[in-house]
Formats: C-alpha cells, sequence, structure tokens
C-alpha cells in the first residue's frame, strides 16, 4: 500500500471531485471533502517521512519504466511543498466553513469543492511528477479550476479578475507547451530525468535556447514575477476570501517549484546560468519586484490588494535567492518559499474572519 502514496494523493482527489455531485447537503459535501484532503495530507506527511528515511521515492505508473511510461518521483525538494499544499487545503477548509457560507452562494457550494478538489489535484500532480508533459496537463487541471473558483465570489469585479486570470493563464500555458515540445522535438523524451541526460547534446541549438526562453518566461508569467504580475492582485482581491488564502499559500509557489525544477533538473546550471543569462535578469526582476510591488502596496485601500502586491514583492525576494545562483541563495529560496506559504496563508485566513465578522466582502 505505502508504495502506492505518490500517485494516491493525487488520484483520490481526482475521483473524490466528481462524487461531490451526489451530495447535495452543502454540510455534507463540506465533511466529505475535508476527509479527503484530511486523508491526502496524511499521506503527504508519510511521504515526507518516507524520503527523509529511505531517499527519493519512484513510482512507474502501470509498471512501465521510465521514459516509455510516467514516472512519479518524491524527493527533498518536493516533499515539503507536497506536504505544504495538502495542510493548507485542509486547513483553510476547515476555518473557513462559515465563511464560504457567506461569500459563495449556496447553490454554488458544490462546485466550489469539485473545483477545490480538482486544483488542489493539480497542484500536488505539478509536484509529484517526473513526467514534463504531465507538468503541464496538471497545470491545466489547477488553473482551470482556479478560474471558477475566483469566479464564485459574490463581487462581480470576480468575474473580471477570473477572465484577467484566465488570458494570463492561456498566455503562460501555451508559452510553457511550446518549450516542452521543443525540448521534446530535440531529445525523443518527455522524462524529466531522461531530458537531463539527453540535453546537453543539443544544449548549444537555438531551439533549445528558445525552448528555454519560452519555458522560462510561461512560468514567470504563472509565479506572477514583476512585471508580469497583473494578473494577481485582482485574483487575490475579489475571490472568496479561502480561495485568496488558499492560492496566496500555495499556487505561486507551486509555480516557483517548477522553474527550480526545470533550471536545475532539465536544462541544468551550466546551461541556465553561463549559456544563458537568466542570473542577471532573475536578479534584476526580483529587485524590481521587491520595491515597485512595496511601493504599490503602501498605497492601497483595499486590505486584500495590499496583502496582493505584497505577495508580488515576497516573489521578488524569493527569485532574488535564485539569481544568485549559489547554494546560499537556493537555500534562502526554498526557505523563504516554506516561509511565505505559511504566513501569507496565515494573514489571509485571518483577514477571511474579519470579512465574516464585518459581514463584508470588500475591505476598506
Amino acid at each position: 500500500m505505502l508504495e502506492h502514496f505518490p500517485i494516491l494523493q493525487v488520484i483520490i482527489r481526482l475521483m473524490a471531485a466528481p462524487a461531490c455531485l451526489f451530495l447535495r447537503n452543502k454540510g455534507l459535501v463540506w465533511s466529505f471533502a475535508l476527509l479527503v484532503m484530511a486523508i491526502t495530507f496524511g499521506i503527504s506527511v508519510s511521504l515526507l517521512f518516507q524520503v527523509l528515511e529511505n531517499g527519493t521515492l519512484i513510482y512507474e505508473l502501470g509498471g512501465w519504466e521510465a521514459p516509455w511510461g510516467i514516472e512519479y518521483r518524491i524527493d527533498l525538494l518536493n516533499a515539503p511543498l507536497l506536504m505544504l499544499v495538502s495542510g493548507i487545503s485542509v486547513v483553510a477548509l476547515l476555518a473557513s466553513q462559515k465563511s464560504i457560507s457567506a461569500e459563495i452562494p449556496e447553490d454554488k457550494h458544490t462546485y466550489f469543492y469539485i473545483a477545490w478538489l480538482l486544483c488542489t489535484a493539480g497542484l500536488l500532480g505539478i509536484l509529484a511528477t517526473a513526467d514534463a508533459f504531465n507538468v503541464f496537463v496538471f497545470l491545466e487541471i489547477s488553473s482551470l479550476s482556479t478560474y471558477t473558483l475566483i469566479a464564485l465570489g459574490k463581487n462581480r469585479r470576480a468575474l473580471w479578475a477570473s477572465y484577467q486570470y484566465l488570458i494570463a493563464g492561456t498566455i503562460d500555458a501555451t508559452f510553457i507547451l511550446i518549450g516542452i515540445g521543443l525540448m521534446y522535438a530535440m531529445t525523443g523524451t518527455l522524462n524529466m530525468y531522461d531530458l537531463y541526460q539527453r540535453l546537453p547534446e543539443a544544449e548549444d541549438t537555438r531551439t533549445i535556447f528558445t525552448s528555454f526562453a519560452f519555458f522560462t518566461v510561461g512560468v514567470c508569467l504563472k509565479l506572477a514575477l514583476f512585471p508580469l504580475h497583473m494578473w494577481l492582485p485582482n485574483a487575490y482581491a475579489f475571490a472568496p476570501s479561502v480561495v485568496t488564502a488558499f492560492l496566496a499559500a500555495t499556487a505561486t509557489k507551486v509555480a516557483v517549484y517548477v522553474l527550480i525544477r526545470f533550471i536545475f533538473g532539465i536544462f541544468g546550471f551550466e546551461f541556465s546560468f553561463t549559456h544563458m543569462p537568466l542570473q542577471y535578469i532573475l536578479l534584476a526582476l526580483g529587485l524590481a519586484g521587491i520595491f515597485v510591488a512595496s511601493i504599490a502596496a503602501i498605497y492601497q485601500n483595499n486590505v486584500k490588494k495590499l496583502f496582493a502586491y505584497s505577495s508580488v514583492a515576497q516573489i521578488g525576494y524569493i527569485i532574488l535567492g535564485l539569481g544568485f545562483a549559489n547554494v546560499t541563495g537556493l537555500t534562502a529560496t526554498l526557505l523563504h518559499l516554506l516561509n511565505h506559504g505559511l504566513m501569507k496563508g496565515a494573514l489571509f485566513l485571518s483577514l477571511a474572519a474579519v470579512t465574516y465578522r464585518l459581514d463584508a466582502t470588500q475591505q476598506e
């Protein structure tokens, strides 16, 4: 049973999502969703302890060995993030039952929990998979669910915020898919660890340079790196409070993970920071994001938007550490990744409680 944990944490949530359609009572569907997420959180905790004791876990779907089959790998990089995503999803839902009732129309509660389960399943799949195309598939699952979650807010501006995110998400998904497609064209494989072995043979070609550029820009748009952050403030400000808390704590962190995984685990350090000027780009954009977003946050009257611009600034700090291109900088990036996920999730959950008490969805 334990050997199937890497795939079970994703499959359980994917299967539970359509099952919510048969549970019309809002209390019952909330309990069911909470139970499913608690189970998968326990699986994530177990995976982390297994990695700490035994090292990297490899799971081959259907018994097909890589690179022919899809492979899941759980290691010290993604295991803590799996626990963060699954843990935040449980805490956010547990703490926000009354907030959900206040901010989301009752007839849409079932659809909310379906989208919630699909979104979390997508994020967990992105973290667990070792297949580049699978990253894109799970990215689309989580993104489409997120658009729905944001649009469920009572405020009509939530629809506009969701549409803005939809446009940005379509662009970044297209860029990421082009980057992955060009890598496949040059190597004939989609397994991340196989790509790492084969890419050096073609790293001096224009195709790989183009692939790297498309993929990096697409992921930076997904993680809201300045100046590609314009979708984020409205998405955080007008989404239901519980959705904002979850997205702020997890979505951009998963995107940063994808950037780190592909830079170091596929393209390689030398190509990313020697052949390509990534170091200088990340340093410049990280610093610009810190100052510009922090100044923008000072002038906000809406508390959600204030925290949203603060998140953009914190992403700047995270990317700044990555831009240093050394062990110390990467360590700082990973530490702040987890720190910001916990901190910003707690801030937005606190704000959700204030919103509920004031019977308002706009905090002026």
